[in-house]
């Protein structure tokens, strides 16, 4: 699905916003209907550590805030959404430029609404991975992500 001008112009503010800004990370893409968000981590000066690598603050800084951002979009205005807990795994030191896709699906977005009908909240698991250009896993994030009805 192609971006929209609204997507393009939050996608252009967001890599703007200091905060994100300095994770080193940009978002490429975000889809019209917020089900599809790219993030892109390149090693340069300014996301490379000690040894050489992408620094580990910048591989979960860049990815941290997408899930609950699309799912605030997808959702609406009648639900909560935050993020309440993640774990990283570094699989290979980040050598080259990483990127990241995330996907949500309708079917996940009815399980939400299902779960968080009786007015009960849910805690929702999310993984994505920092890939290279051949598909190499460099790190994995978990993300727990807690949804209710306002």
């Amino acid at each position: 699905m192609p971006e929209s001008a609204k997507t393009r112009l939050l996608r252009w503010k967001f890599n703007f916003f200091p905060a994100y800004r300095g994770t080193g990370g940009r978002i490429t893409y975000i889809a019209d209907d917020f089900r599809e968000v790219r993030v892109k981590l390149p090693l340069s000066w300014r996301t490379r550590n000690y040894v050489g690598t992408i620094f580990g603050g910048s591989l979960y800084g860049s990815v941290d805030p997408i899930l609950m951002i699309m799912l605030i979009h997808c959702l609406g205005p009648e639900f909560v959404v935050w993020d309440k807990a993640a774990t990283i795994r570094f699989r290979r030191p980040g050598k080259t430029t990483l990127v990241a896709t995330f996907r949500l699906d309708e079917t996940e977005l009815d399980a939400i609404r299902a779960a968080t009908a009786g007015g009960d909240p849910a805690d929702r698991v999310y993984d994505v991975d920092l890939v290279d250009a051949e598909g190499v896993v460099h790190a994995s994030v978990q993300k727990v992500i807690y949804v209710r009805r306002k």
